[in-house]
Parts: C-alpha cells; sequence; structure tokens
C-alpha cells in the first residue's frame, strides 16, 4: 500500500503556514484543526520547515512566555523528514521510527508538498487492510460469511 493511499483516504486538504507567523498564531492554527504539526511554506509555497506540538512544548520550556512572539521562520524544525506519494506504508513506518517522529510531510514527483500523514493515519490504514484480508479469508474458509 502507498502513501498516496493513505492521503486519499484523508478528507481534509493538507494546512500550511508562512514563515512569518507568529508562534501564537501558529498555535491557534493547530487547536482550530485538531492537528500536531505544520508544514511551513515560504512565499512561493515551498516546504522550508515544519512546526510542530514538540517545538511548542520546548520553546515555552526554554523561552518562556515570549516564545509566543517569535516568528515560525526563526523557531521551526528546519530540517524536514518527509515521503513521497510513491513510499510505503512500511517503508514511511521504518522512517517514522528511525527518526523518532509521528508525522511525515508528503511530496510528489516534483517535490512539491501535497499532504501530510501521521502515524494514526498509517495505523488505520494498516488495519483497514488487515480488515478486509480477514473478511476475503473469511470468506475463502467458510463462504459467504
Amino acid at each position: 500500500m502507498q502513501i498516496r493511499t493513505v492521503l486519499s483516504a484523508k478528507d481534509r486538504p493538507v494546512i500550511t503556514i508562512g514563515t512569518g507567523a507568529s508562534v501564537a498564531e501558529a498555535v491557534a492554527e493547530l487547536v482550530r484543526h485538531n492537528i500536531g504539526s505544520l508544514p511551513v511554506v515560504d512565499g512561493h509555497g515551498a516546504l522550508v520547515g515544519i512546526f510542530t506540538e514538540r517545538d511548542v512544548l520546548r520553546g515555552l520550556h526554554d523561552r518562556g512566555k515570549e516564545f509566543c512572539h517569535e516568528p515560525i521562520g526563526e523557531v521551526m524544525t528546519d530540517r524536514v523528514v518527509s515521503c513521497s506519494i510513491r513510499d510505503s506504508v512500511h517503508d514511511a513506518m521504518g522512517r517514522m521510527s528511525a527518526h523518532g517522529i509521528g508525522q511525515l510531510t508528503v511530496l510528489d514527483d516534483d517535490g512539491s508538498l501535497v499532504g501530510i500523514v501521521s502515524v494514526g493515519d498509517l495505523i488505520r490504514e494498516l488495519h483497514q487492510a488487515a480488515e478486509e484480508e480477514r473478511n476475503n479469508l473469511m470468506n475463502y474458509v467458510y463462504g459467504g460469511v
């Protein structure tokens, strides 16, 4: 199963934020959309970083409430771990595990941002596939269950 399949099952577009937005604005977007991370894009829409809940916690711990006024471009994680729409779910899970992260930005063949997948998205798809396989096997063994 490819990441493309996981993205097509999601019913929301990717939510991004610009480098000039403040941490407070980014936190408001995280809360409003009930998401754990925001890909950060430049003025041309190119992916330049990611801002996560973990970034919020570290920033507040290290800098206090002044952190909320910082521009995202100065506090984002600029080493983004991504996957391709052609990658398998298995490979994406391995990448998440290797980097200790819960989300991957997804890039198309041209390197453009097309989405984001979370570990929960991947588990949901794997569970659905396993459930379908179980049902098919049950039908094969017992006939039309």
